[in-house]
């Protein structure tokens, strides 16, 4: 749990989030669990209009926070998902 709490930015790994439509989401903490934590990812609207908050529970091991304003995963517009290398960002929780 080092450094992650309420209001912490992490991100869903891609290959171990159960529910894959939240893989490689930036989840937004607002709990610590026993388990790991609950969040929220800020969902689209439409219209013209702000969407809501989809709210997903993450166990330890399928999350890590972003630090220095780096994501552990980036997508390359496709399916493909590119593991970037920053050392502090990716630590197995």
């Amino acid at each position: 749990m080092d450094g992650v709490k309420p209001g912490i930015i992490v991100q869903l790994d891609p290959d171990k989030t159960e529910n894959k439509m939240f893989s490689s989401c930036l989840m937004i903490v607002t709990k610590m669990k026993d388990w790991g934590v609950q969040g929220y990812v800020q969902a689209l609207g439409k219209n013209g209009e702000p969407g809501g908050q989809a709210y997903y529970r993450a166990k330890f091991g399928t999350f890590f926070p972003v630090q220095n304003n780096c994501a552990p995963w980036v997508l390359d517009g496709g399916d493909n998902v590119q593991e970037e290398n920053h050392t502090d960002s990716k630590r197995e929780l």
